[in-house]
């Protein structure tokens, strides 16, 4: 197997104004830049803001009148399988591979191998002893990855960002280069960690592989005006380049009680060796009040609700996509995390906005965060599928380590 040490230069270039992809009308509002405070906001209609104090309150009213559901984590539930990943660069097809939650390995035709959200920890939390615990197995150590040459960070919450994680990445894969949202990288350096660039939405920088030494010719692809040069693990082989996109989610952020929307949470795109894929990171799509658990909020008396047009523009602007890594899980009680969470219905509407050919349903099968069932998101996304209209198999789901090729 090669080593995922043998080093090459990873050249990240960043472009003078002028020659951008597309780029919404109105990008220079950043209307998500907090204008009255620090930090970012959701500047749609579709989000409704609660504070901490807030969500704490309404759960806390839901156990103390017995509407609170503790989820079955009693075996079986999703199972888990030793991945397999392939021994070298060498692939035609786009291969992804499912690391539990949000976390896939991205194995790209023409060698460039990226890592979304990885958490390898039994727990999502800042503390090893408290704090949402596994119900399924770690499937693989990031010793067993052969490859990584970038890591993609959607947001700072614990279930998407590891410190134990990313200090075990940094120090076997010494050559990685992570992307984050705007605000996270003081995080990474504080960790020692300086290969480590941050976008903001809309923009996006190319990458590249080389055995070579780096070109001082910039590339076309962002508004920054500065120029970086930055390492990555790569093998003794032709170049190998790639686009990567940083762009709008309706989430938040926070790493503590006192720093909520501090920093910025994003979903991405990468391009590379003719494939394109959109990663959700973690996102609501609409704000859904308060209604009884029989009834459908996608009925026809519901469909004044505003939806998040970020999707829409993503989809026009930046696709179509081979292949969406869509969220599908932690969305109950609905009136409170749709603002936040997409459930499955939401996620085949974001399917279709931002124009994926296939997608896989992530963020559900590891932690309990939410009171759904823990099988119940892929059985939900099968009829959500039905109801969109979409083709058997275009959005799906599989089990923890488990590959699939598009």
């Amino acid at each position: 197997m090669a080593s995922a040490s043998t080093s090459a230069l990873l050249h990240a270039t960043v472009s003078a104004p002028g020659a951008k992809s597309a780029q919404p009308s109105d990008i220079e509002e950043k209307r998500h830049h907090n204008k009255h405070g620090k930090g970012f906001v959701n500047p749609w209609d579709s989000y409704i803001e609660r504070s901490a104090p807030q969500l704490i309150r309404a759960m806390a009213w839901r156990a103390i009148t017995g509407k609170s559901k503790s989820p079955d984590t009693t075996p079986p539930t999703v199972s888990v399988h030793k991945p397999v990943f392939l021994p070298s660069r060498k692939t035609e097809q786009l291969r992804a591979t499912w690391l539990g939650h949000a976390c896939y390995h991205v194995e790209f035709p023409g060698g460039l191998r990226v890592l979304f959200d990885p958490v390898f920890t039994p727990r999502c939390s800042p503390f090893s002893f408290m704090g949402p615990k596994r119900y399924t197995d770690v499937p693989c150590d990031v010793d067993n990855i052969p490859f990584i040459d970038c890591v993609i960070i959607s947001h700072n919450h614990y279930d998407h960002l590891s410190h134990p994680t990313i200090l075990k990445i940094a120090a076997k894969h010494k050559n990685v280069h992570f992307f984050v949202p705007l605000g996270n990288k003081q995080w990474f350096t504080k960790c020692g960690i300086h290969n480590v660039t941050e976008l903001d939405w809309w923009e996006e920088q190319e990458i590249k592989l080389s055995s070579s030494q780096p070109s001082t010719e910039p590339s076309k692809h962002t508004s920054d005006s500065s120029n970086a040069s930055v390492s990555a693990s790569s093998t003794s082989q032709p170049d190998i380049t790639a686009t990567i996109g940083c762009l709008p989610c309706q989430h938040t952020s926070a790493r503590t009680p006192f720093d909520k929307g501090h920093t910025l949470w994003s979903s991405w795109s990468v391009t590379s060796g003719n494939k394109k894929i959109w990663f959700g990171g973690d996102t609501g799509y609409r704000s859904v009040p308060e209604l009884p658990a029989s009834e459908f909020d996608y009925a026809d008396k519901h469909a004044h609700l505003p939806v998040c047009p970020a999707f829409k523009q993503i989809g026009e602007l930046r696709g179509p996509f081979d292949l969406g890594l869509i969220p599908i899980g932690a969305y109950d009680p609905r009136w409170i995390m749709s603002p936040m969470h997409a459930n499955p219905y939401d996620s085949v509407n974001i399917f279709a906005d931002t124009r994926c050919r296939r997608a896989m349903g992530i963020h559900w099968g590891t932690w309990v965060l939410t009171e759904e069932d823990v099988l119940e998101p892929p059985r939900l996304l099968k009829e959500a599928a039905k109801w969109r209209g979409l083709e058997e198999g275009a959005f799906g789901t599989c089990e923890i380590g488990e590959s699939r090729e598009f």
